[in-house]
C-alpha cells in the first residue's frame, strides 16, 4: 500500500512486478520512473536522454505513458545473456509499441557525442552511483557536467540514486554494507553530498529529497529482483539487518540555466 500520498496513475496499470524488476536495475521499478517524470514535469513531443537505460524498460514507460522522444544510452553487456543493453531496449521498444519514439546507442557517460543543448529532459537513475564507486568522484562530476552540457538552457535533470540518510553508519550494518565488488557503503551518498556535486556541475536545484517510497521500493526489490532471489543472503538480508534506518533512495531535480 502507498502510506505517502503521491498517486501513482500511470504505473499502477503494470502489475507484473516479477517482469517488472527482471527489467529494471535497482529499487522503485516503473513506480520509481513515473514519481521521477512527475516531479521532471515531462511534457509530449520533448526528447529525453535517459542515462544508463539498462534494458529500457522505464525508457520505454516513458516513451509510451508521456509522449516523449527517448534516447536511451547504456554502455554495458547484460550479465545473464551477454548481449548489449541496448539491444533489451529495442525489443522493448516493440512490445510496448514505441519503436518510433525509442532509440538506443551503447554509449554512456562522459563521453555521449552528441551534440551541446541537444535534449529538453535527461533522466537517470541507478547509475551513475555505479561510476562513482568505480571510477571516483572525479569521474563522477564528469558525467554531470557532460549532462549539463547536452541539456537545451532551461532544460530539466532529473537524478536518482540509492542513498543513505544523512545519519551515522550503524555499527551493526556495516559489515553488510561493505562486501561485494560495488557496497554500498561506497555507492551510497546522502542528499547534502549529492546536491553539493550537482550544483558544482553548474546546476540549479529545483527540489532534493528522499523518496517517500523508498522503504516500499527496496523491499519490493528484495523480493522481486532475480539477483535477490538467487542471493537472500545479500541485499535482502542487507535490507533485514538495516530495517530502514540508513538505506533510502533519494532523487535530484535541477534546471540547467536559461
Amino acid at each position: 500500500m502507498n502510506m505517502s500520498g503521491f498517486q501513482y496513475h500511470k504505473s499502477k496499470k503494470y502489475t507484473d512486478y516479477g517482469n517488472i524488476y527482471e527489467q529494471c536495475s535497482g529499487p522503485g521499478g516503473l513506480q520509481l520512473a513515473e514519481f521521477m517524470a512527475e516531479k521532471m514535469g515531462l511534457a509530449a513531443g520533448k526528447k529525453l536522454l535517459d542515462v544508463g537505460s539498462n534494458r529500457g524498460y522505464q525508457t520505454c514507460f516513458l516513451a509510451k505513458e508521456y509522449g516523449v522522444f527517448a534516447v536511451g544510452i547504456d554502455p554495458w553487456d547484460d550479465r545473464v545473456q551477454g548481449n548489449p543493453m541496448v539491444e533489451h531496449l529495442r525489443e522493448n521498444a516493440k512490445q510496448w509499441n514505441v519503436e518510433d519514439f525509442v532509440l538506443g546507442i551503447k554509449v554512456g557517460v562522459p563521453e555521449t557525442h552528441f551534440a551541446s543543448s541537444s535534449f529538453d529532459y535527461v533522466y537517470s537513475t541507478t547509475a551513475l552511483e555505479m561510476v562513482r564507486v568505480s571510477q571516483g568522484i572525479e569521474a563522477y562530476l564528469k558525467c554531470l557536467e557532460e549532462i549539463y552540457r547536452v541539456l537545451k538552457s532551461g532544460g530539466i535533470f532529473g537524478l536518482g540514486e540509492p542513498m543513505h540518510l544523512d545519519i551515522k553508519l550503524p555499527l551493526d550494518l556495516e559489515p553488510y554494507v561493505s562486501q561485494g565488488d560495488y557496497p554500498w557503503k561506497e555507492c551510497f551518498r546522502s542528499i547534502p553530498e549529492t546536491t553539493q556535486l550537482v550544483r558544482s556541475a553548474g546546476f540549479e536545484i529545483i527540489e532534493a529529497d528522499y523518496a517517500p517510497d523508498a522503504r516500499q521500493w527496496w523491499m519490493a526489490y528484495a523480493m522481486h529482483d532475480p539477483f535477490c532471489k538467487q542471493n537472500p543472503g545479500e541485499d535482502p538480508k542487507t535490507l533485514e539487518i538495516d530495517g530502514g534506518r540508513w538505506t533510502s533512495f533519494g532523487y535530484v531535480i535541477c534546471r540547467k540555466d536559461m
